[in-house]
């Protein structure tokens, strides 16, 4: 029997080496800016996305992939193995899973198991890159779902936004909506718990939010992988980085870019910290 293979969604926001090293494959989501259309990562990268962002007069939208997206790319994964495991962003704030789950049901040639990662960017990015390292030493469909589901509950992800502007635009911000009333000269810590962005709390300047951003993952416990994630913002990633590196091997923490879809709620100059605690 071949290996697993392993496949999420663009939102995972998995750097391209790690992606190839892997053998993961992802499924692009799809961005708007009027009637222009392009493929997170594809056929817009993040650079030119922010670039346009700010020029729109108007916010772009974003889409899922279709059904029958996921459904070709489904059957080419079928003619090389017959299991595959599906890992997708919040099932309730998107409608990724779903057309995913849909897709598989018409595959009759391989075993398609999906899970809903509750998580969005390295979050669920570091569950993807679990689950294909274990698919790469070839262990079983059961072995790799059972591997990704115990990991769940200790994957986290806090980010600080420059602006709620975009995540209050897009309609994305669950509970964080209560932040909007303090939104003047402070910036918001938002993370993702049990399917939903909530807010931490909020900071009065940029520095210092990114200090507590660092505070809060190291106190956390022992952390077992560790990424910095940016929205146009290198030099706010590259400054957590050197926080992190006090504690964690700096070779070892991974830095990712978000890209045009998640970027369209965030906006530009968010930055944050996904991390997968230890065992114990």
């Amino acid at each position: 029997m071949s290996n697993v293979k392993i496949l999420t969604d663009s939102l995972a926001d998995i750097p391209p080496a790690i992606l190839k090293d892997l053998d993961i494959t992802t499924v692009p989501l799809t961005v708007h800016f009027g009637a222009e259309e392009y493929l997170d990562r594809v056929t817009l990268f993040p650079s030119e996305f922010y670039r346009k962002l700010v020029s729109s007069p108007t916010l772009p939208t974003t889409a899922v992939p279709s059904t029958q997206a996921f459904e070709e790319v489904y059957r080419k994964l079928a003619e090389r193995t017959d299991c595959i495991l599906a890992i997708h962003t919040i099932a309730s704030l998107t409608g990724v899973y779903n057309a995913s789950r849909i897709a598989a049901e018409n595959i009759s040639n391989a075993r398609i198991e999906l899970i809903d990662s509750e998580q969005v960017s390295m979050s669920l990015g570091w569950l993807v890159i679990l689950a294909a390292r274990a698919a790469k030493e070839a262990a079983s469909l059961a072995q790799v779902r059972a591997l990704v589901e115990n990991a769940k509950a200790r994957v986290h992800i806090i980010a600080m936004l420059d602006t709620l502007d975009y995540a209050q635009r897009g309609g994305r911000l669950g509970k964080g909506a209560a932040l909007i009333g303090s939104m003047l000269n402070v910036k918001p810590l938002v993370s993702a718990v049990h399917s939903e962005i909530v807010p931490v709390e909020n900071v009065r300047t940029q520095k210092r939010a990114l200090e507590r951003l660092a505070e809060i993952v190291l106190a956390s416990g022992p952390i077992q992988e560790l990424a910095v994630i940016h929205a146009d913002a290198l030099a706010h990633a590259q400054s957590l980085q050197k926080m992190l590196a006090q504690t964690f091997p700096i070779d070892q923490i991974v830095m990712s870019e978000t890209g045009p879809v998640l970027g369209t709620h965030t906006g530009p100059g968010a930055v944050g910290i996904a991390w997968l605690t230890g065992r114990y």
